[in-house]
């Protein structure tokens, strides 16, 4: 791999303005943040980073530290922070008002967007978050086929902030047992036991929500045959492209794998971190949400904001950016970049299989394990740890279209250097060298 010039950023030196400004948003805020993916748990005791501003693939907090960041806003920001030609659309968009009594035009021209890029997308409905969208396609499943069990992907890690799918992870408090016994796992790349639930629940399931792919890639012609079950058993094929869609392609996995689902979920890359997500899919199923149908109608989806002007407005900027860029293409490209100096990093530093990248290039994450091998979040929190210290804010490795190869460059050599004190800790043990109490998972019954 050819080495480009490097600018990384310095040491951080103080974070006694974050700490100040964190202690107040733990006062006021339920775990300190809007996000649980964003809580003070999820980070290193001592080193809250609240951030300021960003741009590119850079933030700064608001002590002026200077950050290269993976992650991108939970994955919403594919494109970079401050994007211009998106912050452009925005200003010009901001000027004409937010929001209407009325349809507004550009309601119109981003769902004709959508479905340009999306074959699929016969009709669209815009919100604000994947959660309202994968609501409204298990509603509208249910109704259609008169069913009311889901069968959902248990290897994937989050769908809807709702009861139907919150009542099956570790952290159910205040969900009816009802509601947790509807909702069924099924393993992926397991095309067997999906089959069985079907078996188990004759007429029973009203449809299967899940992604093309997280961390691992399907095997060949498992969707094809999750596709081909659903139609068999009566069933609505959901799939969630709220991570994978405009990453693995601007037409989303379902281009990528050759997959035809009943109903698409859109959001996070849609619109470069403005809150827009959409519900598409099939027109016979879409249209019982609205005044064409002479079936029972749907209350699918009814949001105060999901047609917010300046919010659509950067949803349009974003898509017809990937429709004359190859966005995916350079998220590949940086992100293979980047797997391959860090797995060269890791080998240098004797941690291979202690330290592993994994995902596709365009979405990576990573495994942190102990001396045995065994997953470990005492040693997330070293690598999280010694990474701020040194100018990177890496919860996972998901690039945007603003890494460059000397952004990915200066991360692998940050990365390289917390390897080696993860070498060290591998051998001394890793609680010395941890300057507070470790990270925890989000999905807890307890503190």
């Amino acid at each position: 791999m050819a080495r480009v010039s490097v600018h990384r950023p310095p040491l951080v030196r103080s974070v006694a303005a974050s700490l100040e400004l964190a202690r107040r948003a733990r006062h006021l805020i339920p775990g300190g943040a809007h996000t649980y993916a964003k809580a003070d748990d999820q980070y290193p005791e001592g080193l809250p980073i609240m951030i300021r501003r960003g741009a590119g693939c850079r933030v700064w907090d608001v002590d002026g530290n200077e950050f290269i960041e993976f992650g991108m806003g939970l994955r919403t920001v594919t494109l970079g922070h401050a994007f211009e030609p998106v912050t452009s659309a925005v200003r010009a968009a901001l000027e004409l008002g937010t929001n209407y009594s009325r349809p507004a035009q550009i309601e119109v021209e981003c769902a004709e967007m959508l479905q340009w890029l999306v074959p699929g997308a016969e009709m669209v409905k815009f919100c604000k978050n994947g959660s309202d969208a994968l609501d409204g396609a298990v509603k509208l499943a249910r109704a259609h086929t008169g069913r009311e069990l889901i069968a959902i992907c248990a290897d994937q890690p989050f769908f809807s902030v709702s009861d139907w799918f919150i009542g099956t992870t570790g952290m159910p408090g205040g969900i009816p047992g009802w509601t947790r016994e509807h909702t069924l796992k099924f393993r992926y790349n397991n095309l067997a036991s999906l089959a069985g639930l079907f078996e188990q629940h004759p007429h029973g399931i009203a449809c299967v929500v899940m992604e093309a792919s997280n961390s691992q890639e399907p095997a060949a012609g498992f969707l094809q045959g999750v596709a081909e079950l659903c139609r068999d058993q009566g069933a609505v094929f959901v799939l969630d492209e709220m991570i994978t869609g405009f990453r693995w392609h601007k037409s989303g996995a379902q281009h990528v794998y050759g997959v035809r689902p009943d109903l698409s979920a859109f959001g996070k890359a849609m619109a470069n971190g403005f809150s827009v997500s959409a519900l598409t899919g099939r027109r016979e199923l879409m249209q019982r949400g609205g005044s064409d149908s002479d079936r029972e109608r749907v209350f699918l989806l009814s949001t105060t904001h999901g047609a917010e002007v300046h919010s659509l407005a950067a949803a349009l900027a974003t898509m017809r950016f990937y429709d004359t860029h190859d966005v995916s293409g350079v998220l590949h490209a940086r992100g293979l970049r980047l797997a391959e100096g860090i797995r060269a990093a890791a080998r240098a530093a004797g941690v291979e299989g202690h330290f592993e990248v994994l995902g596709r290039p365009c979405s990576l994450v990573y495994a942190t394990r102990d001396a045995r091998g065994e997953p470990s979040q005492d040693f997330r929190t070293l690598f999280l740890q010694e990474t701020l210290a040194r100018g990177l804010i890496a919860p996972s490795l998901v690039v945007s279209y603003s890494h460059s190869e000397a952004d990915i460059d200066a991360a692998v050599e940050i990365i390289g250097e917390a390897l080696a004190v993860y070498r060290v800790a591998l051998v001394q043990g890793v609680r010395p060298l941890l300057r507070g109490r470790a990270v925890k998972p989000v999905m807890r019954p307890y503190a």
